[in-house]
């Protein structure tokens, strides 16, 4: 048999089994067809020695969602980039864009709860060929997020919700905290229609705040008791940033939670800054800084590294353009032991995912950049998580501080994620797995070598270690180096409705 493609002499891994050992990987047609050693001839061959093969990193929160991201999350050893905690609305216009723009890595997307939102409460028209993230703040009409909906009001929003799961939606994306107004009984139906489903629900909690009342732990006590009451799964996002100075306690309620059987799974990334648009309303609080333990200089300004002064800056700020992303730096892991503490209890949550909450690449005016440019212009910025989640996790936690071995670091970038979804999302039950019969979503690093490159100051430095990075059979990065021509990613997607 003449294969297409051999990868040989490395170690290869699978954290589902364990599987730890020297030797070939043969793919052909987008597939490994076998595993082992002395596995026939290849068109292609790659040497793998002196460094790991292992299953593709699978991004359950990636906001980028263009080629430029899908890019710089390549070098991140990513080949699978989903956007499910805001999601998309309309879900098949979404899918059908994304198919003609050539995407280097598989991709998909949730149901937009907020653009359902939005389209009811204050009369916006959702489209699936905008960025979802450009399109929270797109008006200063804060009906959507700060008025509790209507009885009427409600049945409309699930319907449209219920439109975007019929047309394969991965689960509901609930931002929780971007919509102050949201009563439970709202809530309940849309967490039901997930359950019915049989999708998880993909939740950023509704409060970040060190003080009661509406503190972080109600926000966790809340979404454990949305799971309890209505059996929707609630994958909760970034614990790190949204638990603030109460990590500890948020995380022991959910690991309880999970003792008990209820169905909530979490994630983080291994930085103490978050990022999201200006407009977001919790920036708007009175109480902002006391009830977060940050002063508004914590918070800037991605397009041109502004920290606001006061509350009064940074309102101007979200009056004039609310999609403009910011960078919170809400814990100082540099120099504070305690908040680098605090960081590893979400980072290293048992059976937690890796995942990157990566945002848009934008431009200098403040749009998101769009381009094919390689690399990218200079002036195209983001968090530098957008460019090095997995790697710098891997090289923190795996390579320097031995925080969790090389297998139970690969299981949080790919088994764990994909079994978030792999339920309803069958095409992911044949990813995040380095065996015969599972798709040939690949990545060859250097354990040594790979590491994050990018800064506060430099956000789009490459991450560098990862030499090949295979998707579908089909090499995108390949002795090191991006080919700005691959294009093989496909669309993930639940079942559409008959």
């Amino acid at each position: 048999m003449t294969h297409d493609l051999l990868i040989r002499n490395g170690r290869v891994m699978d954290p589902e089994t364990g599987f730890d050992e020297v030797c070939d990987v043969a793919v052909k047609d987008g597939t490994i067809v076998a595993v082992g050693k002395d596995l026939g001839g290849a068109a292609e061959e790659i040497d793998a020695t002196g460094l790991v093969v292992a299953p593709g990193f699978i991004d359950i929160h990636a906001h980028g969602q263009t080629v430029a991201a899908d890019r710089m999350q390549a070098f991140d050893g990513v080949t699978t980039a989903l956007e499910l905690e805001v999601g998309v609305l309309p879900v098949a216009e979404w899918y059908d864009d994304q198919a003609t723009r050539g995407r280097p890595l598989n991709y998909g997307a949730a149901a937009s709860w907020i653009s359902s939102r939005r389209a009811v409460m204050s009369g916006f028209e959702p489209t699936g060929k905008i960025n979802p993230v450009a399109q929270m703040g797109a008006t200063n009409d804060t009906r959507w997020h700060t008025d509790t909906a209507t009885g009427g009001q409600v049945a409309e929003i699930v319907g449209l919700t219920r439109q975007g799961l019929d047309e394969g939606a991965i689960g509901i994306g609930i931002p929780n905290g971007y919509v102050a107004g949201a009563g439970l009984k709202e809530l309940t139906e849309i967490c039901d229609l997930a359950a019915e489903f049989g999708r998880p629900t993909f939740t950023h909690v509704a409060n970040a705040s060190n003080i009661d009342p509406k503190s972080s732990v109600e926000s966790y006590v809340k979404l454990i008791g949305l799971a309890g009451a209505t059996g929707a799964h609630m994958h909760i996002c970034h614990l790190n940033s949204t638990s603030l100075l109460d990590i500890d306690r948020s995380a022991e309620l959910i690991r309880k939670a999970q003792e008990q059987g209820l169905p909530v799974t979490t994630e983080a990334y291994p930085y103490g800054a978050g990022s999201t648009v200006v407009g977001a309303g919790f920036f708007a609080e009175e109480e902002f800084t006391a009830r977060t333990g940050s002063p508004y200089s914590a918070v800037e300004l991605v397009k041109n590294g502004h920290r606001f002064e006061d509350r009064a800056d940074l309102l101007k700020a979200g009056h004039e353009n609310p999609s403009d992303l910011i960078i919170w730096h809400f814990l100082d892991i540099d120099v504070n032991e305690e908040h680098r503490r605090m960081l590893d209890v979400s980072v290293l949550f048992p059976g937690g995912s890796i995942a990157s909450d990566a945002m848009p690449w934008i431009k200098p005016d403040g749009s998101i950049y769009d381009g094919d440019a390689w690399p990218l212009p200079d002036d195209a910025v983001s968090h530098p998580r957008s460019s090095g989640t997995f790697t710098k996790f891997l090289h923190d936690y795996v390579t320097v501080r031995g925080a969790v071995t090389l297998m139970e670091g690969l299981a949080k970038c790919t088994l764990y994620p994909a079994q978030v979804i792999e339920s309803c999302a069958p095409q992911i039950a044949r990813k995040a797995r380095l065996r015969e019969g599972f798709d040939a979503d690949i990545v060859v690093f250097d354990a040594e070598t790979l590491s994050d490159q990018a800064t506060f100051t430099e956000m789009n430095k490459p991450a560098i270690g990862v030499e090949y990075l295979i998707v579908g059979g089909t090499k995108v990065i390949a002795g090191g180096e991006l080919d700005t021509k691959a294009a093989p990613g496909q669309a993930i997607r639940c079942p559409q409705a008959a």
